[in-house]
């Protein structure tokens, strides 16, 4: 069964009870998951963010040799 995060309320929400499609993150596989869905989504923006100042401080073009 999937479950959501509902950003506006804070709960664990399941098909059977979630909320409109912009008030939720997932689905995912758990409860524990959707539980820890804003935690998750700061972790990988995070990631995403370092990612983005590694290569603006290399340049946009990677040079020649490099992955």
């Amino acid at each position: 069964m999937p479950y959501w995060f509902n950003v506006d309320t804070g709960a664990v929400e399941t098909d059977e009870t979630r909320s409109q499609d912009a008030n939720v993150l997932g689905p995912y596989e758990t409860e524990e998951a959707a539980a820890n869905a804003l935690t998750a989504a700061r972790e990988r923006t995070e990631a995403w963010d370092a990612e983005d100042r590694e290569w603006e401080q290399r340049g946009s073009k990677p040079s020649f040799g490099e992955d």
